[in-house]
């Protein structure tokens, strides 16, 4: 698969693997050719074992959004260093919980959505109870934030 930046991945799938068009239960069938997916699983290096992929339905605008602003990966190119929206007043990088289940795929979606385009890595929960969505495979965002109603409020 090519992300929105560009950016070729490798999506494994098994028999445990969930399959939904929008929020509605599908199978496999339902992913062809030029669809805009959203997968969600374990990441090594740019291969994805995918626990949900999801279709987006058609006109939701989610994998299309051009007030992203996502930076593609680019090899030997400077981390941009921006921000946008808030950053939690306490936020270090590297503090918090791995957090994992429905609460990391609702985050990661929320980030994805606002964001198309990285590769989530992991999601960690912050002492005040936002949530980091950890990016990897693009220049910018590395981490974006989401609030407990996983709505996006932040990124650098």
């Amino acid at each position: 698969m090519t992300t929105s930046t560009g950016q070729q991945v490798t999506v494994t799938e098994a028999g445990s693997t969930a399959y939904q068009t929008g929020t509605s239960s599908a199978s496999a069938s339902a992913v062809s050719t030029g669809e805009q997916v959203l997968v969600l699983g374990t990441t090594s290096g740019t291969t994805i074992a995918a626990t949900q992929v999801t279709v987006q339905p058609t006109g939701s605008g989610a994998a299309t959004s051009s007030a992203a602003g996502v930076i593609p990966f680019t090899r030997g190119a400077a981390t941009t260093n921006k921000q946008a929206g808030q950053i939690p007043a306490n936020y270090s990088e590297g503090s918090g919980t791995i957090v994992s289940g429905m609460v990391a795929n609702k985050a990661t979606e929320a980030a994805l959505a606002a964001y198309p385009g990285g590769i989530v890595d992991r999601v960690v929960k912050l002492s005040d109870g936002e949530y980091e969505v950890h990016y990897i495979g693009v220049n910018w965002p590395h981490h974006v934030f989401v609030n407990q109603d996983f709505k996006v409020v932040g990124a650098n």
